[in-house]
């Protein structure tokens, strides 16, 4: 037996399902590498999780996705309870979820960004950010979770029922281009997937659903410019304090490369991008979620 590992998943964001497949696949390659596992579908009670984590398991999987499982909150529990987990401490967590604070970071370091501007949901209708296409959304979520493309002619104030995110928005330059990521795995950029997908863009269902997306690893690009995405990932990865996995999401227009946003926890559900990029690295599923585990760690 190689050790209990607790395996977080579920939660209560947006990403709640997609955190639920990511923990199953974890749990499941966990268990046949020969780790004691216990399975976690964690809630908005903090005494039933310190229940569920006793006795304290020598490692705890963090598979969870989106607001209080990736932006530093649960990162924090762990670390006063003194138990090592997996992925990024709570500073590098809360600022990746942080979109307008990690673009200044980026920009502090030379990683180039698009322009944004933070309005109100009511300034959306009367303020118009350079000129449209643009995008708009969620300060703080993943997984395209609220983002839509406003285009010539377009007028959208969502409700306070229809944006559930609070109460301002980000406006973002929309770069026009191909999608790529890069998956980070503690300095090493494993390669540079181009996603390509019917959809207007690569959102929530384009992620997750089968069929809804194209990944093609390695991404046909100029030599200069693969070379350029992977080493922007990992130096966002390292500006930012990453552990463990992180993955850059940018766009390249033709002659420029735009980071959009670091991932501290990566989707590890059967369609995800870092499994597949690990893969193409020679570095099984499995193999990588005990990597993940070897190097889990408390802040401090």
């Amino acid at each position: 037996m190689n050790g209990h590992v607790a395996v977080l998943m579920g939660g209560w964001s947006k990403e709640r399902e997609v955190s639920l497949v990511s923990g199953a696949a974890v749990a499941t390659a966990l268990k046949d590498t020969g780790f004691q596992v216990t399975e976690i579908d964690v809630h908005q009670d903090a005494a039933a999780l310190l229940t569920q984590l006793y006795p304290i398991p020598d490692k705890v999987f963090n598979a969870l996705h989106g607001r209080f499982g990736e932006d530093g909150c649960v990162q924090g529990f762990l670390n006063i309870l003194g138990v090592p987990y997996t992925h990024s401490g709570v500073l590098a967590s809360a600022l990746a979820m942080d979109k307008p604070m990690s673009k200044r970071v980026f920009k502090e370091v030379g990683i180039t960004v698009a322009d944004h501007q933070i309005l109100t949901r009511e300034q959306l209708s009367q303020t118009v950010f350079g000129s449209k296409p643009h995008v708009i959304k969620p300060l703080n979520e993943g997984s395209s979770v609220g983002v839509n493309i406003i285009f010539e002619g377009d007028s959208y104030t969502p409700t306070e029922k229809e944006w559930p995110f609070g109460s301002h928005v980000m406006a973002e330059q929309y770069i026009p281009g191909r999608e790529l990521t890069v998956a980070v795995m503690g300095e090493r950029a494993l390669g540079v997937t181009e996603i390509k997908t019917g959809h207007l863009f690569y959102d929530y269902d384009a992620k997750y659903s089968d069929g809804g997306s194209i990944h093609q690893v390695p991404a046909q690009l100029p030599r200069d410019i693969y070379d350029e995405a992977m080493r922007i990932s990992v130096l966002a990865h390292k500006t930012l304090g990453c552990r463990g996995i992180s993955r850059a999401d940018m766009r390249y227009d033709g002659k420029d490369l735009y980071l959009l946003e670091v991932n501290t926890q990566p989707g590890m559900t059967p369609t995800s991008l870092v499994p597949e990029q690990a893969s193409y690295a020679n570095i099984s599923f499995e193999n990588l979620v005990v990597w993940l585990v070897e190097h889990a760690e408390c802040d401090g």
